[in-house]
């Protein structure tokens, strides 16, 4: 017999740009309120992904994302964003974590037998100075086993369109091995989601799974290096139970 997925221990959600109160240039599900749009559009798109996922809008917790590698631990709802972090790792059922992105790439990852769930904010400054392993190791901490934790990334900015300077290249290759790559005009470029598996298998976790797309090229997502001006998707992972 099939699992009903509200029976599911982990939940995980992406949103696309479409389905909200935005208008131009953040239409139309814009998730973020640092991006100058109309803070009661965002308001209402919160409130509206709450409603769709069954949750308390209350019970969201997100990040001042500020491409660090600090992870932070929470255990009960905020009602600020969590300062100067681009990492949450939480125990506590019920309690969503949320990443807001539009070409990083967002990373949830759970080990649900030891019910820690986690969510990353993994841009290429982020990536390169370590959040996702310190995100491992801060859930692994907390009970997870390495071999237990399961991984989701979202869709994000692909190598074949994120083109950077060669010297950029080799300084994020030099620390996040695997991702160094060519753009479709050949020029130097950064896959960071395949540096992050590559990463993540070398520490034992080995369930790994990534959504394929690219936001700079798939119009149904925001895209910072596409559009300049524009919202946020998000991520989000909550324990069921």
């Amino acid at each position: 017999m099939a699992m009903n997925p509200t029976d599911r221990p982990v939940r995980m959600v992406f949103t696309s740009r479409a389905g909200g109160a935005s208008v131009a240039p953040y239409e139309s599900f814009n998730l973020g309120h640092h991006v100058g749009d109309d803070p009661a559009a965002v308001a209402a798109n919160r409130r509206r992904l709450a409603d769709a996922v069954g949750l308390d809008l209350e019970r969201i917790v997100w990040m001042e994302q500020l491409h660090t590698n600090t992870v932070t631990v929470v255990s009960a709802p905020q009602d600020q964003p969590v300062e100067a972090t681009d990492a949450l790792v939480t125990t506590e059922p019920g309690l969503a974590l949320a990443v807001l992105v539009a070409d990083c790439v967002p990373v949830l990852l759970h080990d649900a037998d030891a019910g820690v769930v986690a969510a990353a904010h993994a841009g290429r400054l982020g990536a390169r100075n370590g959040i996702v392993r310190n995100t491992v190791e801060t859930m692994v901490s907390l009970g997870a086993a390495a071999h237990n934790i399961q991984v989701l990334m979202g869709p994000a900015a692909s190598g074949k369109n994120y083109e950077v300077p060669e010297e950029m290249a080799a300084d994020v290759e030099a620390h996040l091995p695997g991702s160094r790559t060519r753009t479709h005009r050949g020029t130097a470029g950064i896959d960071v989601r395949a540096g992050l598996v590559r990463q993540l298998l070398s520490m034992g976790v080995t369930h790994v799974d990534a959504d394929p797309r690219c936001t700079i090229e798939d119009e149904s997502f925001f895209s910072y290096r596409r559009d300049g001006k524009t919202g946020r998707q998000a991520g989000l992972i909550w324990r069921t139970a």
